[in-house]
This record gives structure tokens, C-alpha cells and sequence, in this order.
């Protein structure tokens, strides 16, 4: 390779980083802080996290014949954080399982509309996905088709009218976070599909450009190859400083 198609694919990459906020990398995995309101996945020609990633690996490891790129997880679009992607179909398979077994560790933070009566507790609750559509709903136990969705919740910090909210969700159900919070009165904000007010981050006139108050904060899961626990924190986009300070920490 010569000294000019070097830089140009150096510059290519330049280009691609700023817009990449990368957590982890090696062979194996990639993680990436996740903007709002990009999708995570996408087909092809539309706007997603997996074809930056993907555009980006491409030219810094100079694979022009295509990138993998497994997706073990999924962040709703209105939300920001922490999205990880295996390079390859065996550390794929291995960080599935962890998934699946729920042994990987989430941490998400919610700025909620009213306070929580405890400042600490679990929700268990029995969701529905309704059929076509892309929303779920809270059933009786016995319902047909609906799982069961337990989170750990703490409260961080406070208002009259808002609340700072740990959430570490144990099971990884349709909109779970967003529906157990609106069910106890605590709607997140920006999320008028589940009750939570409006408007929260930037001004968007289009229903799929909003964000809410939903933050993949941290994760903590178990590299299987360098046999290590790894946690990847991610900060919370730009326009969420200025809902935090009014807040008092509890």
C-alpha cells in the first residue's frame, strides 16, 4: 500500500471515529456507546448502529470482502448506552449464552416523572407483547404468551417532580423497563408511547427522532476468551446534565 492510499484510508477512519463512541475492542468484541435515536440494526441503506461499526471495522482492518458482526442485544431506538458486538460467529455464540442465562449484568438510568414510594425495591410484573404491534402491555400471571419481568430498582436522586432511577433488569422483555416504570406511576420522560411527558432531549418534529430518559449505563459481563469480568460504562448523551442537576441525590 502506498504512502497516499494510506492516509486516505486513514482519513476515512478519522472520519468515522468521532461519530463512534468505542468502549472495548479487540479480535472478539466491540462495544460502543449508543446515540439516540439511532436504530441498532437496520437493513441496508438506512441508518443503523451495526453499519457504522461495521463501515468503521472495515476500513481500519481493511476488509473489503465484508465484516461480521453478531448482535447479542438491542437497545430500543429512543434509547442511548452500552451495545456490544461480537467480530466473529464463536465469540457470538459464547456472549448469546451468557445473555441467555442472564448472567450479564445490566445497569440502565431513568429520569422518571413522580418519585418511587420506596427508595429501593424489585418490580415483577407479567408482560404481553400485543400481536402486530410494537408495544407491550402488563397481564395476570396466567395469561396466554406473557413473561415474567423482574427488575431491581434504586433511587439515585430527586425532585418535586422528578426521579433519578437505577434500574437492573434481571429478565430482558419488550420494553420492560419502560412499562414497569409507567405501571407504578413513574412514566420515563420523552416516552409518550407508555404516559411519560414531553419533551425531553432535542427538539424533534418526526415521532421516530425522539429520545427518552433511558440510559444503558453499565455492563458487566465475562470475557470468554481472557477469562475476565469486564464492566463498560457508558456517559449519558450531552442533554441529560441539565435534567441531573436539578435533581438532589437521595
Amino acid at each position: 500500500m502506498d504512502h497516499c492510499q494510506r492516509r486516505n484510508e486513514e482519513h476515512l477512519v478519522e472520519t468515522i471515529i468521532p461519530n463512534l463512541d468505542i468502549l472495548f475492542e479487540d479480535f472478539h468484541y466491540i462495544a460502543v456507546n449508543k446515540p439516540a435515536p439511532l436504530l441498532t440494526q437496520a437493513p441496508e441503506g438506512i441508518p443503523s448502529l451495526e453499519g457504522s461499526v461495521k463501515q468503521y471495522i472495515k476500513i481500519k482492518y481493511q476488509k473489503p470482502a465484508g465484516v461480521y458482526l453478531g448482535i447479542p442485544h438491542r437497545l430500543d431506538r429512543p434509547v442511548s448506552g452500552v451495545t456490544i458486538f461480537a467480530r466473529n460467529t464463536k465469540a457470538a455464540s459464547k456472549l448469546a449464552v451468557q445473555f441467555q442465562n442472564h448472567t450479564i449484568q445490566k445497569v440502565y438510568w431513568a429520569i422518571v416523572q413522580g418519585k418511587p414510594v420506596l427508595p429501593e425495591g424489585v418490580w415483577q410484573d407479567w408482560l404481553l407483547k400485543l400481536p402486530e404491534e410494537s408495544r407491550a402491555v402488563v397481564v395476570e400471571a396466567q395469561t396466554e404468551k406473557a413473561k415474567e419481568a423482574i427488575t431491581h430498582y434504586r433511587l439515585l436522586a430527586s425532585n418535586e417532580q422528578h426521579s433519578l432511577l437505577e434500574l437492573r433488569p434481571k429478565t430482558g422483555r419488550m420494553h420492560q423497563l419502560r412499562l414497569q416504570a409507567s405501571t407504578r406511576g413513574l412514566p420515563i420522560l420523552g416516552d409518550d408511547m407508555y404516559g411519560g411527558p414531553l419533551p425531553f432531549g432535542p427538539h424533534a418534529e418526526s415521532y421516530r427522532d425522539r429520545v427518552i430518559a433511558l440510559h444503558a449505563r453499565e455492563l458487566n459481563w465475562f470475557h470468554p476468551f481472557r477469562k475476565v469480568d469486564i464492566t463498560l460504562q457508558a456517559s449519558p448523551p450531552e442533554y441529560w446534565p441539565q435534567w441531573m442537576h436539578s435533581l438532589e441525590s437521595s
